[in-house]
């Protein structure tokens, strides 16, 4: 529930009385407007943010990526089946390509996981990329924090399958999880891809598939070596998705890993990071919205551009006499 000082504050926001009412008593609905409000950067929403803040920080959050068709969302889909039968509160944000003509996702979960949605305690928010080029949405750390703070227990991030595996995702994610198929490949390549940086559980899905074997001995081999420099087993795990096989030894790993971050101190470390970047990005946004704001209210900013378009000047110089512009507004 939220508390009063959490009332004051969502108030202060813009969020209206009666959402912020409904959000605190629990209203699934409520909790969709909350989250389209920061999806859209609605007036206000960063005074909602942080009135919420405070009551963040008890969600796992698990990330799924990997290729287009390595059966990402039938992944999720059993995780979360198993995680509700346990009775744990569920989120599911899943990052979709975006519709070159609405600018909404192209694939609905409500669709994918009309069944799932139905059940107590879930709530699933399906969200286009827009144009962001590493599989997630701008403003899925947002939202992600939004449904820790409404009470999830869990939170299953979903990144967009875009014909490579997209690394992004694990600066949101406590535990990240990289979905193969055995078509997907030589394995010793995807290595080339980035995944070992970011993965903590490989999945090896389509199991019964010809190839899967080998894909594992090969993740296997080059482990080996990563296993021994660092305190972590960096499991290998087959799964056949549509038949709900392995799904239940890949959730143990994902448990394991979490009591892991927290027996090792891994996981206010990573926390700690994960803030120093989230500040760092908050800041940038908002020197940039003010940078822009100074510059529109200035002026002469449409002559610097008619000066490159001559040959006058070129964008290098023009962002040195620009800065040195709001530099100079500010004495």
């Amino acid at each position: 529930m939220v508390s009063s000082t959490d009332a004051t504050q969502l108030r202060r926001s813009g969020s209206g009385d009666d959402l912020l009412k409904r959000f605190s008593e629990g209203d699934s609905r409520a909790l969709a407007r909350v989250i389209s409000l920061v999806e859209n950067e609605a007036s206000g929403y960063r005074n909602l943010l942080s009135a919420l803040y405070h009551r963040t920080g008890k969600a796992r959050k698990i990330g799924i990526t990997g290729s287009t068709g390595a059966g990402k969302s039938t992944l999720v889909d059993e995780l979360a089946k198993l995680l509700v039968n346990q009775g744990s509160a569920l989120g599911i944000i899943a990052v979709d390509p975006t519709s070159p003509f609405t600018g909404g996702a192209l694939l609905g979960d409500r669709v994918r996981m009309q069944d799932l949605g139905a059940q107590k305690g879930v709530f699933i928010r399906s969200m286009a990329s827009r144009g962001s080029l590493g599989g997630l949405a701008k403003a899925t750390r947002e939202v992600s924090m939004v449904l820790d703070a409404f009470g999830k227990d869990f939170l299953l991030i979903e990144s967009v399958g875009v014909g490579q595996v997209t690394l992004d995702i694990a600066e949101v994610v406590d535990t990240t999880v990289v979905v193969l198929v055995p078509e997907s490949g030589d394995g010793i390549q995807a290595m080339k891809a980035g995944l070992m940086e970011i993965a903590d559980i490989f999945v090896v899905n389509k199991a019964d598939r010809e190839g899967a074997d080998r894909i594992v001995t090969e993740l296997e081999a080059v482990l080996d070596l990563k296993r021994k420099e660092d305190d972590w087993s960096y499991p290998v795990v087959k799964t056949e998705a549509r038949k709900g096989l392995g799904v239940d030894l890949l959730l143990d790993h994902i448990r394991r890993h979490g009591e892991h971050l927290s027996q090792t101190g891994h996981l206010k470390r990573r926390k700690e990071d994960l803030l120093r970047a989230e500040i760092l990005q908050l800041l940038s946004e908002k020197v940039q919205e003010d940078i822009e704001r100074r510059l529109v209210q200035g002026g002469g900013f449409e002559d610097i551009i008619a000066d490159i378009l001559k040959g006058n000047l070129d964008p290098y110089r023009a962002a040195d006499q620009l800065l040195e512009q709001v530099k100079g507004a500010e004495t």
